[in-house]
Protein backbone atom coordinates (compact mmCIF):
# COMPACT_ATOMS: atom_id res chain seq x y z
CA UNK A 1 0.00 0.00 0.00
CA UNK A 2 1.46 3.06 -1.17
CA UNK A 3 1.55 6.12 1.73
CA UNK A 4 2.10 9.02 0.27
CA UNK A 5 1.52 10.93 -3.37
CA UNK A 6 4.49 10.90 -5.40
CA UNK A 7 5.31 14.71 -5.82
CA UNK A 8 4.51 15.93 -9.45
CA UNK A 9 5.97 19.27 -10.91
CA UNK A 10 4.82 22.24 -10.78
CA UNK A 11 3.62 22.64 -7.11
CA UNK A 12 0.67 25.15 -6.74
CA UNK A 13 3.36 28.00 -5.94
CA UNK A 14 5.05 27.33 -9.55
CA UNK A 15 1.87 26.88 -11.73
CA UNK A 16 2.34 29.03 -14.74
CA UNK A 17 -1.36 28.45 -16.58
CA UNK A 18 -3.56 30.80 -18.88
CA UNK A 19 -2.05 34.11 -17.04
CA UNK A 20 0.86 34.88 -15.75
CA UNK A 21 3.16 36.99 -13.27
CA UNK A 22 0.73 38.52 -10.93
CA UNK A 23 -2.47 37.83 -13.16
CA UNK A 24 -2.07 34.80 -12.69
CA UNK A 25 -2.38 35.32 -8.99
CA UNK A 26 -5.42 37.46 -8.89
CA UNK A 27 -7.19 35.46 -11.58
CA UNK A 28 -6.14 31.97 -9.78
CA UNK A 29 -9.18 29.34 -9.43
CA UNK A 30 -6.22 27.62 -7.25
CA UNK A 31 -8.20 27.55 -3.46
CA UNK A 32 -4.43 27.76 -2.18
CA UNK A 33 -3.48 30.62 -3.95
CA UNK A 34 -6.67 32.00 -2.71
CA UNK A 35 -5.73 31.18 0.70
CA UNK A 36 -2.30 33.13 0.29
CA UNK A 37 -3.76 36.00 -0.87
CA UNK A 38 -6.09 36.31 1.75
CA UNK A 39 -2.99 35.76 4.49
CA UNK A 40 -1.17 38.59 2.54
CA UNK A 41 -4.13 41.26 3.05
CA UNK A 42 -5.37 39.54 6.45
CA UNK A 43 -1.54 40.14 7.90
CA UNK A 44 -1.81 43.96 6.28
CA UNK A 45 -4.86 44.64 7.96
CA UNK A 46 -3.64 43.34 11.32
CA UNK A 47 -1.02 44.64 11.74
CA UNK A 48 -2.80 48.34 10.79
CA UNK A 49 -5.17 47.03 13.53
CA UNK A 50 -2.22 46.56 16.22
CA UNK A 51 -1.19 49.52 15.50
CA UNK A 52 -3.89 51.15 16.48
CA UNK A 53 -4.34 49.65 19.54
CA UNK A 54 -0.87 50.61 20.86
CA UNK A 55 -1.64 53.88 20.17
CA UNK A 56 -4.80 53.87 22.26
CA UNK A 57 -2.69 52.15 25.04
CA UNK A 58 -0.42 54.99 24.48
CA UNK A 59 -3.03 57.54 25.39
CA UNK A 60 -4.13 55.28 28.19
CA UNK A 61 -0.82 55.51 29.78
CA UNK A 62 -1.64 59.15 31.62
CA UNK A 63 -4.51 61.06 32.60
CA UNK A 64 -5.77 63.65 30.51
CA UNK A 65 -4.52 64.11 26.62
CA UNK A 66 -1.41 62.22 26.09
CA UNK A 67 -1.05 61.45 22.56
CA UNK A 68 -4.52 62.39 20.50
CA UNK A 69 -7.52 64.25 21.23
CA UNK A 70 -11.09 62.91 22.55
CA UNK A 71 -12.41 62.64 19.30
CA UNK A 72 -9.04 61.03 17.33
CA UNK A 73 -9.66 58.57 20.54
CA UNK A 74 -12.83 57.73 19.20
CA UNK A 75 -12.49 57.21 15.83
CA UNK A 76 -9.53 54.64 16.43
CA UNK A 77 -10.71 52.86 18.71
CA UNK A 78 -13.79 52.04 16.23
CA UNK A 79 -11.59 51.90 13.65
CA UNK A 80 -9.48 49.31 15.56
CA UNK A 81 -12.53 46.83 16.54
CA UNK A 82 -13.83 46.97 12.96
CA UNK A 83 -10.58 46.12 11.10
CA UNK A 84 -9.82 43.37 13.99
CA UNK A 85 -13.16 42.18 14.02
CA UNK A 86 -14.88 42.01 10.34
CA UNK A 87 -11.23 42.08 8.99
CA UNK A 88 -8.81 39.52 10.81
CA UNK A 89 -10.38 37.68 13.56
CA UNK A 90 -13.65 36.44 11.20
CA UNK A 91 -11.92 35.84 7.90
CA UNK A 92 -8.55 34.83 8.93
CA UNK A 93 -8.32 30.84 9.55
CA UNK A 94 -11.53 30.32 7.75
CA UNK A 95 -10.15 32.29 4.75
CA UNK A 96 -6.52 31.45 4.91
CA UNK A 97 -6.45 27.69 6.22
CA UNK A 98 -9.80 26.49 5.41
CA UNK A 99 -8.95 27.54 1.88
CA UNK A 100 -5.94 26.15 1.79
CA UNK A 101 -6.09 22.96 3.73
CA UNK A 102 -9.93 21.67 3.87
CA UNK A 103 -10.28 20.43 0.11
CA UNK A 104 -6.69 18.58 0.83
CA UNK A 105 -8.18 17.20 4.32
CA UNK A 106 -11.01 16.06 2.62
CA UNK A 107 -9.65 14.48 -0.49
CA UNK A 108 -10.68 17.07 -2.75
CA UNK A 109 -9.14 18.79 -5.73
CA UNK A 110 -10.60 22.61 -4.95
CA UNK A 111 -13.75 23.81 -3.54
CA UNK A 112 -16.83 23.59 -4.73
CA UNK A 113 -17.00 26.52 -6.44
CA UNK A 114 -13.88 28.38 -7.43
CA UNK A 115 -14.93 31.15 -9.04
CA UNK A 116 -17.49 32.05 -6.05
CA UNK A 117 -13.99 31.75 -3.85
CA UNK A 118 -12.31 34.10 -6.05
CA UNK A 119 -14.70 36.73 -5.90
CA UNK A 120 -15.13 35.84 -1.90
CA UNK A 121 -11.42 37.63 -1.95
CA UNK A 122 -12.58 40.78 -4.27
CA UNK A 123 -15.43 40.97 -1.80
CA UNK A 124 -12.88 41.20 1.18
CA UNK A 125 -10.87 43.30 -0.30
CA UNK A 126 -13.53 45.97 -1.47
CA UNK A 127 -14.58 46.40 2.16
CA UNK A 128 -11.25 46.45 2.73
CA UNK A 129 -10.87 49.12 0.98
CA UNK A 130 -14.47 51.29 2.16
CA UNK A 131 -13.07 50.59 5.50
CA UNK A 132 -9.97 52.42 5.50
CA UNK A 133 -10.90 54.79 2.33
CA UNK A 134 -13.62 56.15 5.27
CA UNK A 135 -10.51 57.16 7.28
CA UNK A 136 -9.60 59.90 4.72
CA UNK A 137 -13.27 60.85 3.16
CA UNK A 138 -16.51 63.07 4.71
CA UNK A 139 -16.25 64.11 7.92
CA UNK A 140 -13.22 61.66 9.03
CA UNK A 141 -13.75 58.09 10.55
CA UNK A 142 -16.89 56.64 12.20
CA UNK A 143 -16.47 56.88 16.06
CA UNK A 144 -19.46 54.81 16.98
CA UNK A 145 -17.39 52.01 17.97
CA UNK A 146 -17.53 48.55 16.08
CA UNK A 147 -21.08 47.80 17.11
CA UNK A 148 -22.70 51.39 15.44
CA UNK A 149 -25.05 51.71 17.93
CA UNK A 150 -28.27 54.09 17.40
CA UNK A 151 -29.08 56.65 17.91
CA UNK A 152 -25.45 57.99 18.06
CA UNK A 153 -24.49 56.07 14.36
CA UNK A 154 -27.50 58.17 13.16
CA UNK A 155 -26.89 61.37 14.10
CA UNK A 156 -22.81 61.20 14.35
CA UNK A 157 -21.22 63.89 11.66
CA UNK A 158 -18.64 61.53 10.97
CA UNK A 159 -18.36 59.39 8.05
CA UNK A 160 -20.55 56.33 9.64
CA UNK A 161 -22.09 55.40 6.01
CA UNK A 162 -19.16 54.31 4.64
CA UNK A 163 -17.78 52.42 7.00
CA UNK A 164 -21.02 50.92 7.73
CA UNK A 165 -20.87 50.22 3.83
CA UNK A 166 -17.89 48.54 4.79
CA UNK A 167 -19.15 45.91 7.20
CA UNK A 168 -22.05 45.14 4.69
CA UNK A 169 -19.68 44.17 1.66
CA UNK A 170 -16.99 42.28 4.16
CA UNK A 171 -20.18 40.36 5.50
CA UNK A 172 -21.31 39.10 1.72
CA UNK A 173 -17.46 37.76 1.58
CA UNK A 174 -18.06 35.59 4.75
CA UNK A 175 -21.46 34.16 3.41
CA UNK A 176 -19.72 33.21 -0.11
CA UNK A 177 -17.04 31.86 1.46
CA UNK A 178 -19.49 29.67 4.24
CA UNK A 179 -21.83 28.65 1.35
CA UNK A 180 -18.82 27.31 -0.46
CA UNK A 181 -17.43 25.65 2.80
CA UNK A 182 -20.83 23.64 3.17
CA UNK A 183 -21.34 22.59 -0.27
CA UNK A 184 -17.79 21.41 -0.51
CA UNK A 185 -18.06 19.00 2.73
CA UNK A 186 -21.40 18.07 1.98
CA UNK A 187 -20.48 16.87 -1.88
CA UNK A 188 -16.25 16.72 -2.18
CA UNK A 189 -15.34 14.24 0.72
CA UNK A 190 -13.03 11.30 -1.03
CA UNK A 191 -14.39 7.62 -1.06
CA UNK A 192 -15.05 5.98 2.25
CA UNK A 193 -14.73 9.36 4.30
CA UNK A 194 -17.90 9.04 5.92
CA UNK A 195 -18.72 12.34 8.72
CA UNK A 196 -17.30 10.85 11.49
CA UNK A 197 -13.72 10.29 9.53
CA UNK A 198 -13.44 13.92 8.92
CA UNK A 199 -10.81 15.54 10.30
CA UNK A 200 -12.00 17.71 13.28
CA UNK A 201 -10.85 21.21 11.53
CA UNK A 202 -13.03 20.45 8.77
CA UNK A 203 -16.25 19.96 11.32
CA UNK A 204 -15.25 22.98 13.55
CA UNK A 205 -15.62 24.93 9.23
CA UNK A 206 -18.71 23.05 8.79
CA UNK A 207 -20.00 24.73 12.03
CA UNK A 208 -18.83 27.59 11.41
CA UNK A 209 -19.80 27.65 7.87
CA UNK A 210 -23.80 27.00 9.39
CA UNK A 211 -23.26 30.40 11.28
CA UNK A 212 -21.98 32.06 8.23
CA UNK A 213 -24.76 31.69 5.87
CA UNK A 214 -27.59 32.41 8.36
CA UNK A 215 -26.56 35.05 10.87
CA UNK A 216 -24.47 36.79 8.30
CA UNK A 217 -27.32 38.36 6.71
CA UNK A 218 -28.90 39.20 9.57
CA UNK A 219 -26.44 41.90 9.64
CA UNK A 220 -26.51 43.08 6.79
CA UNK A 221 -29.95 43.92 6.63
CA UNK A 222 -29.67 46.15 9.99
CA UNK A 223 -26.31 47.72 8.72
CA UNK A 224 -28.65 48.65 5.41
CA UNK A 225 -31.15 50.15 7.58
CA UNK A 226 -28.89 52.26 9.98
CA UNK A 227 -28.19 53.80 6.38
CA UNK A 228 -31.26 54.60 4.83
CA UNK A 229 -31.96 55.88 8.30
CA UNK A 230 -28.92 58.48 7.60
CA UNK A 231 -30.16 59.27 4.12
CA UNK A 232 -33.94 58.93 4.31
CA UNK A 233 -34.91 59.51 8.16
CA UNK A 234 -37.32 56.30 7.69
CA UNK A 235 -37.43 55.81 11.26
CA UNK A 236 -36.96 52.37 12.44
CA UNK A 237 -34.36 52.57 14.87
CA UNK A 238 -34.63 56.76 15.47
CA UNK A 239 -36.66 57.41 18.88
CA UNK A 240 -36.94 60.95 17.69
CA UNK A 241 -39.14 59.16 14.47
CA UNK A 242 -40.87 56.36 16.89
CA UNK A 243 -38.25 54.11 16.01
CA UNK A 244 -36.70 51.74 18.46
CA UNK A 245 -32.89 51.87 19.42
CA UNK A 246 -32.97 48.74 21.35
CA UNK A 247 -34.44 46.61 18.22
CA UNK A 248 -31.35 47.47 16.89
CA UNK A 249 -29.14 46.30 19.95
CA UNK A 250 -31.25 42.79 19.10
CA UNK A 251 -30.81 42.83 15.20
CA UNK A 252 -26.94 43.43 15.89
CA UNK A 253 -26.16 40.67 18.77
CA UNK A 254 -28.45 38.20 16.79
CA UNK A 255 -25.79 38.06 14.75
CA UNK A 256 -22.40 39.54 16.28
CA UNK A 257 -22.88 36.62 19.34
CA UNK A 258 -22.81 33.87 16.47
CA UNK A 259 -20.28 36.13 14.88
CA UNK A 260 -18.17 34.70 18.31
CA UNK A 261 -17.89 31.67 17.46
CA UNK A 262 -17.48 31.66 13.34
CA UNK A 263 -14.31 33.06 15.30
CA UNK A 264 -13.16 30.44 17.89
CA UNK A 265 -14.81 27.12 16.23
CA UNK A 266 -12.12 26.80 13.26
CA UNK A 267 -9.60 27.85 16.36
CA UNK A 268 -10.81 24.73 18.28
CA UNK A 269 -10.68 22.87 15.21
CA UNK A 270 -6.83 23.44 14.66
CA UNK A 271 -6.58 22.58 18.17
CA UNK A 272 -8.15 18.96 17.58
CA UNK A 273 -5.56 18.71 14.57
CA UNK A 274 -2.49 19.91 17.07
CA UNK A 275 -2.91 17.92 19.89
CA UNK A 276 -3.18 14.35 18.50
CA UNK A 277 -0.27 14.86 16.23
CA UNK A 278 2.30 16.04 19.07
CA UNK A 279 0.37 13.64 21.97
CA UNK A 280 1.49 11.05 19.40
CA UNK A 281 -1.89 9.15 20.14
CA UNK A 282 -5.43 9.05 18.53
CA UNK A 283 -7.48 12.37 20.14
CA UNK A 284 -10.04 11.33 23.25
CA UNK A 285 -13.56 11.52 22.33
CA UNK A 286 -13.45 12.55 18.33
CA UNK A 287 -17.42 12.15 17.90
CA UNK A 288 -18.28 14.19 21.24
CA UNK A 289 -16.02 17.06 19.85
CA UNK A 290 -17.33 16.83 16.63
CA UNK A 291 -20.70 17.17 18.02
CA UNK A 292 -20.16 19.85 20.12
CA UNK A 293 -19.06 21.79 17.35
CA UNK A 294 -22.59 21.86 15.97
CA UNK A 295 -23.86 22.06 19.91
CA UNK A 296 -22.38 25.46 20.27
CA UNK A 297 -22.78 26.81 16.98
CA UNK A 298 -26.92 25.60 17.04
CA UNK A 299 -27.00 26.95 21.11
CA UNK A 300 -25.15 30.43 20.12
CA UNK A 301 -27.74 31.13 18.06
CA UNK A 302 -30.00 31.77 21.11
CA UNK A 303 -27.95 34.08 23.51
CA UNK A 304 -27.47 37.09 22.21
CA UNK A 305 -29.44 38.97 24.99
CA UNK A 306 -26.64 38.50 27.58
CA UNK A 307 -25.42 41.42 26.02
CA UNK A 308 -28.24 43.11 26.89
CA UNK A 309 -29.40 42.73 30.59
CA UNK A 310 -29.29 46.08 31.16
CA UNK A 311 -30.52 47.52 28.46
CA UNK A 312 -34.64 47.03 30.12
CA UNK A 313 -35.83 43.75 29.60
CA UNK A 314 -38.32 42.07 31.34
CA UNK A 315 -36.99 40.05 34.49
CA UNK A 316 -37.70 36.55 32.54
CA UNK A 317 -35.88 37.43 29.11
CA UNK A 318 -32.92 38.18 30.97
CA UNK A 319 -33.42 34.81 33.12
CA UNK A 320 -34.16 32.59 29.90
CA UNK A 321 -30.95 34.28 28.28
CA UNK A 322 -28.95 34.02 31.48
CA UNK A 323 -29.74 30.23 31.41
CA UNK A 324 -29.05 29.66 27.46
CA UNK A 325 -25.53 31.47 28.54
CA UNK A 326 -24.15 28.99 31.06
CA UNK A 327 -25.49 25.94 28.37
CA UNK A 328 -23.31 26.93 25.98
CA UNK A 329 -20.37 26.07 28.67
CA UNK A 330 -21.59 22.20 28.05
CA UNK A 331 -20.07 21.15 24.58
CA UNK A 332 -17.08 23.92 25.35
CA UNK A 333 -16.43 21.88 28.76
CA UNK A 334 -16.64 18.94 26.38
CA UNK A 335 -13.86 20.04 23.92
CA UNK A 336 -11.39 21.53 26.83
CA UNK A 337 -11.52 18.05 28.88
CA UNK A 338 -11.48 16.06 25.82
CA UNK A 339 -8.00 17.88 25.04
CA UNK A 340 -6.77 17.67 28.26
CA UNK A 341 -7.71 13.65 28.53
CA UNK A 342 -5.94 13.69 25.13
CA UNK A 343 -2.69 14.53 26.75
CA UNK A 344 -2.92 11.68 29.76
CA UNK A 345 -0.47 9.16 28.89
CA UNK A 346 0.79 10.49 25.63
CA UNK A 347 3.92 10.40 24.25
CA UNK A 348 4.44 14.36 23.57
CA UNK A 349 6.56 16.26 21.22
CA UNK A 350 7.18 19.40 22.50
CA UNK A 351 7.26 21.74 19.74
CA UNK A 352 6.16 25.61 18.73
CA UNK A 353 2.47 24.69 17.59
CA UNK A 354 1.96 22.59 20.97
CA UNK A 355 3.13 25.53 23.28
CA UNK A 356 0.70 27.57 21.31
CA UNK A 357 -2.24 25.09 21.83
CA UNK A 358 -1.74 24.92 25.41
CA UNK A 359 -1.03 28.56 26.27
CA UNK A 360 -4.73 28.70 24.47
CA UNK A 361 -6.15 26.32 26.59
CA UNK A 362 -4.88 28.34 29.62
CA UNK A 363 -5.87 32.06 28.08
CA UNK A 364 -9.41 30.50 26.65
CA UNK A 365 -10.63 29.19 29.88
CA UNK A 366 -9.78 32.29 31.68
CA UNK A 367 -11.66 34.16 28.77
CA UNK A 368 -14.91 31.75 29.12
CA UNK A 369 -14.98 31.41 33.10
CA UNK A 370 -14.62 35.43 33.11
CA UNK A 371 -17.78 34.96 30.37
CA UNK A 372 -19.62 33.11 33.23
CA UNK A 373 -19.01 36.56 35.28
CA UNK A 374 -20.72 38.24 32.65
CA UNK A 375 -23.56 35.54 31.77
CA UNK A 376 -24.95 35.48 35.55
CA UNK A 377 -27.38 38.44 36.03
CA UNK A 378 -26.23 39.69 39.33
CA UNK A 379 -22.44 40.18 38.61
CA UNK A 380 -22.92 41.72 35.17
CA UNK A 381 -25.10 44.63 36.39
CA UNK A 382 -21.71 45.22 38.46
CA UNK A 383 -19.15 44.48 35.79
CA UNK A 384 -21.00 45.82 32.72
CA UNK A 385 -19.66 48.27 30.19
CA UNK A 386 -16.31 48.21 32.56
CA UNK A 387 -13.05 47.29 31.56
CA UNK A 388 -13.82 43.69 32.83
CA UNK A 389 -15.59 43.09 29.65
CA UNK A 390 -12.94 44.61 27.51
CA UNK A 391 -10.48 42.05 29.00
CA UNK A 392 -12.90 38.75 28.46
CA UNK A 393 -13.73 40.13 25.04
CA UNK A 394 -9.91 39.96 24.09
CA UNK A 395 -9.04 36.90 26.18
CA UNK A 396 -11.48 35.17 24.24
CA UNK A 397 -11.31 36.47 20.71
CA UNK A 398 -7.13 37.44 20.63
CA UNK A 399 -6.71 35.13 23.70
CA UNK A 400 -8.65 32.62 21.32
CA UNK A 401 -8.62 33.15 17.63
CA UNK A 402 -5.71 35.51 17.48
CA UNK A 403 -3.46 32.74 19.64
CA UNK A 404 -4.46 29.65 17.57
CA UNK A 405 -3.78 31.74 14.53
CA UNK A 406 -0.52 31.88 15.25
CA UNK A 407 -0.08 28.60 16.29
CA UNK A 408 -2.03 27.80 12.99
CA UNK A 409 0.89 29.36 11.07
CA UNK A 410 3.64 27.41 12.58
CA UNK A 411 1.45 23.92 12.25
CA UNK A 412 0.83 24.77 8.37
CA UNK A 413 4.03 26.74 7.85
CA UNK A 414 5.83 23.72 6.57
CA UNK A 415 3.16 22.41 3.91
CA UNK A 416 2.48 25.59 2.59
CA UNK A 417 6.00 27.01 1.95
CA UNK A 418 8.32 23.97 1.96
CA UNK A 419 10.76 26.02 4.31
CA UNK A 420 11.40 25.40 8.61
CA UNK A 421 11.75 28.11 10.53
CA UNK A 422 13.69 28.10 13.73
CA UNK A 423 11.86 26.41 16.39
CA UNK A 424 13.72 27.99 19.39
CA UNK A 425 13.03 31.43 18.45
CA UNK A 426 9.43 30.42 17.80
CA UNK A 427 9.52 29.04 21.29
CA UNK A 428 10.71 32.26 22.77
CA UNK A 429 8.77 34.38 20.68
CA UNK A 430 5.36 32.27 21.86
CA UNK A 431 6.73 33.15 25.49
CA UNK A 432 6.98 36.91 25.16
CA UNK A 433 3.70 36.77 23.54
CA UNK A 434 2.03 35.27 25.95
CA UNK A 435 3.73 37.08 28.85
CA UNK A 436 2.31 40.12 27.01
CA UNK A 437 -0.58 39.66 26.67
CA UNK A 438 -1.21 38.60 30.17
CA UNK A 439 0.32 41.78 31.34
CA UNK A 440 -2.23 43.76 29.04
CA UNK A 441 -4.98 42.69 29.48
CA UNK A 442 -5.86 40.80 32.88
CA UNK A 443 -4.83 44.12 34.83
CA UNK A 444 -8.12 45.38 33.08
CA UNK A 445 -10.27 42.55 34.78
CA UNK A 446 -8.82 44.54 38.06
CA UNK A 447 -10.05 47.77 36.69
CA UNK A 448 -12.92 46.64 35.44
CA UNK A 449 -13.53 45.33 39.01
CA UNK A 450 -12.42 48.52 40.48
CA UNK A 451 -14.91 50.20 38.19
CA UNK A 452 -13.11 52.07 35.75
CA UNK A 453 -15.67 52.45 32.24
CA UNK A 454 -14.30 51.03 28.98
CA UNK A 455 -14.97 53.14 25.99
CA UNK A 456 -13.30 56.30 28.17
CA UNK A 457 -10.73 58.83 26.67
CA UNK A 458 -9.61 59.82 30.29
CA UNK A 459 -9.91 58.02 33.98
CA UNK A 460 -9.07 59.19 37.35
CA UNK A 461 -5.82 59.07 38.86
CA UNK A 462 -6.41 55.52 40.82
CA UNK A 463 -6.21 53.51 37.80
CA UNK A 464 -3.29 55.00 36.52
CA UNK A 465 -0.85 52.05 37.72
CA UNK A 466 -2.88 49.22 36.31
CA UNK A 467 -3.25 51.75 32.57
CA UNK A 468 1.08 51.73 33.34
CA UNK A 469 0.97 48.02 33.63
CA UNK A 470 -0.91 47.10 31.18
CA UNK A 471 0.61 49.78 28.56
CA UNK A 472 3.55 48.12 29.13
CA UNK A 473 2.55 44.64 28.28
CA UNK A 474 1.29 45.82 25.18
CA UNK A 475 5.13 46.92 24.54
CA UNK A 476 5.89 43.27 25.23
CA UNK A 477 3.13 41.84 22.91
CA UNK A 478 3.91 43.40 20.33
CA UNK A 479 7.77 42.97 20.64
CA UNK A 480 6.80 39.12 20.76
CA UNK A 481 4.50 39.42 17.17
CA UNK A 482 6.89 41.21 15.61
CA UNK A 483 9.76 39.13 16.52
CA UNK A 484 7.79 35.73 15.76
CA UNK A 485 6.56 36.84 12.25
CA UNK A 486 10.70 37.88 11.42
CA UNK A 487 11.33 34.51 12.30
CA UNK A 488 8.71 33.24 9.81
CA UNK A 489 9.25 35.79 6.99
CA UNK A 490 13.40 34.84 7.82
CA UNK A 491 12.05 30.85 7.24
CA UNK A 492 10.28 31.89 4.09
CA UNK A 493 13.44 33.50 2.24
CA UNK A 494 16.13 32.04 3.89
CA UNK A 495 14.95 28.95 5.63
CA UNK A 496 16.09 24.85 4.98
CA UNK A 497 13.51 22.46 3.32
CA UNK A 498 11.09 21.46 5.30
CA UNK A 499 10.66 17.89 5.69
CA UNK A 500 7.36 16.36 3.88
CA UNK A 501 5.93 15.30 7.24
CA UNK A 502 7.92 17.26 10.25
CA UNK A 503 5.32 16.38 13.10
CA UNK A 504 4.34 13.37 12.25
CA UNK A 505 0.78 14.39 10.98
CA UNK A 506 -1.72 11.72 10.21
CA UNK A 507 -4.49 13.57 8.19
CA UNK A 508 -4.42 13.84 4.22
CA UNK A 509 -2.35 17.06 3.94
CA UNK A 510 0.79 15.48 5.44
CA UNK A 511 0.77 12.60 3.14
CA UNK A 512 1.73 14.55 0.12
CA UNK A 513 5.17 14.38 -0.79
CA UNK A 514 6.54 18.30 -1.08
CA UNK A 515 3.98 21.35 -1.62
CA UNK A 516 0.93 20.33 -2.95
CA UNK A 517 0.34 20.22 -6.78
CA UNK A 518 -1.92 22.32 -8.38
CA UNK A 519 -4.89 19.91 -7.75
CA UNK A 520 -3.42 18.11 -4.81
CA UNK A 521 -3.67 14.70 -5.72
CA UNK A 522 -2.76 12.43 -9.15
CA UNK A 523 -5.65 10.87 -8.23
CA UNK A 524 -8.52 11.04 -5.25
CA UNK A 525 -7.14 9.02 -2.62
CA UNK A 526 -9.53 6.27 -0.96
CA UNK A 527 -9.96 6.51 3.32
CA UNK A 528 -10.40 3.53 5.15
CA UNK A 529 -10.48 4.82 8.55
CA UNK A 530 -10.23 7.87 11.20
CA UNK A 531 -7.65 10.72 10.63
CA UNK A 532 -5.90 10.53 13.65
CA UNK A 533 -4.53 7.00 13.78
CA UNK A 534 -1.09 6.72 14.46
CA UNK A 535 0.03 2.78 14.48
CA UNK A 536 -1.40 2.15 10.67
CA UNK A 537 -2.33 3.65 7.55
CA UNK A 538 -5.46 4.66 7.10
CA UNK A 539 -5.94 6.42 3.61
CA UNK A 540 -5.18 4.38 0.32
CA UNK A 541 -3.35 6.90 -1.69
CA UNK A 542 -3.19 5.37 -5.33
CA UNK A 543 -6.63 3.57 -5.36
CA UNK A 544 -6.36 2.73 -9.23
CA UNK A 545 -3.26 0.46 -7.96
CA UNK A 546 -5.01 -0.32 -4.28
CA UNK A 547 -8.84 -0.80 -4.69
CA UNK A 548 -11.19 0.74 -7.49
CA UNK A 549 -11.98 4.21 -6.66
CA UNK A 550 -15.19 4.27 -5.28
CA UNK A 551 -17.58 4.14 -2.21
CA UNK A 552 -18.42 0.68 -2.61
CA UNK A 553 -14.83 -0.88 -2.62
CA UNK A 554 -14.37 1.49 0.36
CA UNK A 555 -16.77 -0.07 2.26
CA UNK A 556 -15.33 -3.60 1.30
CA UNK A 557 -12.01 -2.92 2.61
CA UNK A 558 -13.37 -1.95 5.93
CA UNK A 559 -14.78 -5.41 6.17
CA UNK A 560 -11.51 -6.94 5.66
CA UNK A 561 -9.55 -4.97 8.35
CA UNK A 562 -8.15 -2.41 7.33
CA UNK A 563 -10.43 0.51 8.99
CA UNK A 564 -9.99 1.70 12.14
Amino acid sequence: MANEILAREPNYLEYQGKHKGIAGWLLTLDHKRIGLMYLMAIMVFFFVAMTLGVLMRLEMLTPGETIMKPQTYNSVFTLHGVIMVFLFIIPAIPAVFGNFFLPIQLGAKDVAFPRLNLFSWYLYILGAILAVASLFSGSGAADTGWTFYVPYSIRSAQNVTMTTMAAFVLGFSSIVTGLNFVVTIHRLRAPGMTWFRMPLFAWGLYATSWIQVLATPVIGITLALIMLERFLGIGVFDPALGGDPILYQHLFWIYSHPAVYIMILPAMGVVSEILPTFARKDIFGYKQIAISSLGIAFIGYLVWGHHMFVSGMSDASRIVFSLLTFLVAIPTGVKIFNWVATLYKASIKFSAPFYYVLAFIFIFSIGGLTGLVLGALATDIHVTDTYFVVAHFHYVMFGGMGIMFFATMHYWFPKMFGKMYSEKIAIIACTQIIIGFNMLYFPMFIMGYMGMPRRYYDYLPQFQGWHILSTVGSWILVTGIVFMFGNLLYALLKGPKAPDNPWGGTTLEWRIKGLPTLENFEEIPVVTGGPYVHDRPTYIMHPSKEIQHTNGDAKKAEKEGVSH
